[in-house]
Order: C-alpha cells, then sequence, then structure tokens
C-alpha cells in the first residue's frame, strides 16, 4: 500500500490534514481527517456574562461568525423563554443570509473550482493540479472571468451585511434579545440595491456555471458519497411561532426523518481530548490531552442516533424538499446553488417585512441561571451551543461547528467520520496529482478554524506546525 498525504489541505479555512492509503488499484483503502488547530473557546467563556458569548464566538473563525452570534443569541434567550419580535427575527435573517451568499459565492468560484479549471498561469492560480481538466479553452477563459466576478459578489454581500450589522467579519448588533440596528428606509434601500445584483448574478452566471460544472464532470455524481446521512437544525425563522425556510430533521437511506436534540452525543477517543466520551454536548466538557495515544485530530466526533450524519447545504435542501438526488461531489456543488436560488428570493420577503426605524431589540439581560441550546446553520451545516449558567454567570459550555460533524475523526465503535468515509473507495488515476481527493473534500467546505493554537500559559511554545509545499 501507499500513501498520500495532503497537509495542509488548501483553499479552506485553519489546517486539515488529510491522509490515505492507495491498495494496489491506487484506491483508497482507509483515510484519516484531521483538524491541527485548538478550539478552546468553551473554557475561555467560563464565569462570563452569558451576553459576552455572543461577541466572543464570533471570534472562532471570520468565515461564518454571523451563525455563531444566532446560536449564542439563541441559547441565552431560550433560558428566558424570550422569543425576539419579527423585526429582529427578519433583521437577523437578512444578515445571516448575506453571511450565506458571500460563503456560497466563495465556495464554489474561489474554494472549489480550481480543482477543474487551470487558470491564468499567474498567482493565484499556478501551482495546481493539472489532472483531469475537461473544459475547453474557451469555458475555461469563461469560468476564470467568473471567478474574477465573483470576487465583486462577495464584496457586494459583505458590505451588504454590515449596513444592519456593522462592519464584518464579526456583527456587532446580533445579542440575546434581538437585533439593535433601527434600520432607516435609506438603509433598506441600499440593501435591496445590492440584494438585486446578488441575485442577478446567482440566477445567471452561477446557475449556468454550475450546470456546466455537472455536465463536464457528471461522473462526480457516483463520487464522494458517503454514508449518504444528513442532518439540518434548520435556519431562518420566517414567522415568531417557530416557521423556518429551512427546517430541521434528518435523511437516511433518502427518508426524511425528525430530529431530536436528545438524540446528539460526542465521541473522543481518537481526539486530543481526555474529557468523558459518549456524552451529551450539554453535559460534554473540554479537556486538552495533545498527543494522547491513538488520537489525531482536534475535532470531537458528533454523533446523532450514535451515527454518523453529514451536515451543509445538501442536508438542507434535501429536508426541505428543494434537492432530492442523491449525496456526492457533485450533489453537494448543485444543493448549494439550488439553496442560495431560493434564500436570495426570501431574502426579498424578509426586507418588504421590515419597517424603517422599528426596533427589533428588547433587554432581556443576563439570566440568573439554567441551561438551553441554540441551535441553528452556518452556510456548511448544522451549528448548536449548549449553555449552562449559575449566579449569572457562564458555568459550562460546549460548541459543535458544521465540520466537526463532517470532518470528524473516528468514534469510539471505529465508524470513520462523514469526510473519511466519502474518500474511503475512490479511485485515485494520479497518485502524484490526487485531485480527486481535494474535489471531495472540498464539496464539503469544510472549516477548521479557531484562534488558540498549543501554547502553554506563559506563552512557551509546547508545538510547531511546519507548512511546506507539496512534494517538499
Amino acid at each position: 500500500m501507499s500513501t498520500i498525504k495532503l497537509d495542509p489541505v488548501t483553499r479552506l479555512e485553519g489546517h486539515l490534514k488529510v491522509e490515505v492509503t492507495l491498495d494496489a488499484n491506487n484506491a483508497v483503502a482507509s483515510a484519516t481527517v484531521a483538524g491541527m488547530l485548538f478550539r478552546d473557546f468553551e473554557n475561555m467563556l467560563l464565569s462570563r456574562p452569558p451576553r459576552d458569548a455572543a461577541f466572543l464566538t464570533q471570534r472562532i473563525c471570520g468565515v461564518c461568525p454571523v451563525p455563531q452570534a444566532v446560536a449564542s443569541s439563541k441559547a441565552v434567550e431560550k433560558i428566558t423563554g424570550f422569543k425576539p419580535n419579527l423585526q429582529g427575527l427578519m433583521l437577523r435573517n437578512l444578515i445571516q443570509g448575506a453571511n450565506f451568499l458571500d460563503s456560497g459565492i466563495t465556495h464554489f468560484y474561489h474554494l472549489s473550482l480550481l480543482d477543474y479549471i487551470q487558470g491564468p498561469q499567474m498567482s493565484p492560480w499556478t501551482g495546481g493540479y493539472t489532472q483531469d481538466l475537461r473544459f475547453s479553452a474557451a469555458d475555461t477563459q469563461t469560468l476564470t472571468n467568473h471567478y474574477l466576478s465573483a470576487l465583486q459578489i462577495r464584496r457586494k454581500a459583505n458590505e451588504m451585511a454590515a449596513i444592519f450589522s456593522g462592519k464584518l467579519p464579526h456583527a456587532a448588533n446580533i445579542v440575546p434579545g434581538g437585533v439593535t440596528a433601527l434600520p432607516s428606509a435609506t438603509e433598506i434601500t441600499n440593501f435591496r440595491n445590492y440584494l438585486n445584483d446578488i441575485q442577478s448574478f446567482i440566477s445567471s452566471t452561477y446557475q449556468s456555471d454550475v450546470n456546466m460544472l455537472a455536465s463536464a464532470y457528471s461522473d462526480y455524481y457516483n463520487v464522494g458519497t458517503g454514508y449518504g446521512n444528513l442532518i439540518t437544525f434548520g435556519v431562518f425563522d420566517t414567522n415568531t411561532s417557530g416557521g423556518l425556510l429551512f427546517p430541521a430533521g434528518t435523511v437516511t437511506g433518502g427518508t426524511v426523518g425528525t430530529f431530536n436534540e436528545a438524540n446528539i452525543k460526542e465521541y473522543n477517543k481518537y481526539s486530543y481530548y481526555s474529557s468523558p466520551s459518549g456524552q451529551a454536548p450539554a453535559s460534554g466538557t473540554t479537556t486538552a490531552s495533545y498527543g494522547k495515544s491513538g488520537a489525531y485530530t482536534w475535532l470531537k466526533s458528533p454523533r446523532y442516533n450514535n451515527t454518523p450524519f453529514e451536515a451543509g447545504p445538501l442536508a438542507r435542501v434535501w429536508v426541505s424538499g428543494d434537492y432530492r438526488n442523491g449525496v456526492s461531489v457533485m450533489d453537494r456543488h448543485m444543493a448549494r446553488y439550488v439553496e442560495m436560488a431560493k434564500l436570495v428570493s426570501n431574502m426579498q420577503t424578509w426586507l418588504d417585512q421590515l419597517t424603517p426605524g422599528a426596533s427589533g431589540f428588547t433587554n432581556i439581560g443576563d439570566p440568573a441561571s439554567g441551561s438551553a441550546s441554540g441551535l441553528t446553520e452556518a452556510p456548511r451545516g448544522a451549528i448548536g451551543h449548549w449553555l449552562s449558567v449559575s449566579s449569572s454567570k457562564i458555568s459550562k459550555y460546549q460548541i459543535i461547528t458544521p465540520t466537526c460533524w463532517n470532518a470528524s475523526p473516528m468514534d469510539d465503535s471505529g465508524n470513520p467520520g462523514p469526510v473519511e468515509k466519502a474518500l474511503i473507495g475512490t479511485q485515485v488515476a494520479d497518485p502524484a496529482q490526487p485531485v480527486e481527493l481535494l474535489r471531495i473534500v472540498h464539496s464539503f467546505d469544510p472549516c477548521t478554524g479557531c484562534s488558540v493554537h498549543v501554547m502553554s500559559p506563559d506563552g512557551v511554545e509546547m508545538s510547531k506546525f511546519v507548512v511546506q509545499p507539496l512534494g517538499k
């Protein structure tokens, strides 16, 4: 058997390492996926006022800070039994939706497309694999031009969100109690102008490009299939009665099922933690143990009914009934487009529901005690915050991010994580240019962002990660 190590996997947030072994026919026989950075927000938050968490957890990464703020705020609100008014919910939808639009455009054009085209022979396009490139020179030029256009669309998405949220990446006004912004009529008009430009790009350019990709690489509907289990916590309130644009649910064997939070547990036999394994997140703790025997990642293994589940746009559109074709690399790309088209259309409706000058915020203070979860969705999947409060201070905090679902290691029963499972069985045409592996990994849109490296309290470096060009 031979081994391929991709370390780090580029074009994603954070440091992700992928290692596979190939059999005699160059098919992946086994795979490990590792998040190589340590996130310790769970312990940093202890003894802080609960409202602080909405601001601090956004610093986990700059890619999906808004869902972190929403999840944290929802947890505090749940303890107090409070639900923001419609103005507050619509403002959150619009800010979170803008974050989704930016992330979706980024994922297709700037993180994934370069696995399928060879751009101009200059930075940042040079240095990629040249294996299995199927587009004509003319189509390649078209996609390269759209790669550049998409940069402008991403900028507009972030500027659009900033109208109601303050300068991104970290939203300043999503707090327990709603959103503190008071949108003016001018701001609503400005937001709509941005939204119209983005909607036009999605309905024309993005749609044709993703269809072009699916046509040229139709065999990728059978690559990276994995378990086929999908999970979503649900996202985007449509009213104050609990309606969601993308409802919570699960998919097992193609069948949609209900979601029950009580079925979630986290395992860490193969993770750098000495905390008890197999705990519900509300009871879980985070105790780092770098170098633990047998462990290979900082990610834990969240499981639903003790089974690996994949999170992300495909889960959301499958449960909502907007797209039900299969589970594969190309299905993940098609699902993201379907979701984007539906989202941008509904954002127009939510914008219509805003009242200029009206408040979407109620000061609910900090709860004195209690426990609750805040569940929502980041662009790349289900995100949950589990909060306990005692004497008006945080006594316990646990976070499960989308990449913890997708890029998790083996659980205590030896079941590989969803990305690991999707890699197993993949045929690699040229082990020197394993582009098939990158296409699978990127289709999940992994994000392993964190902000704390392995370091002692007095600042002494305990471990050093050297990032080298591939093949060196």
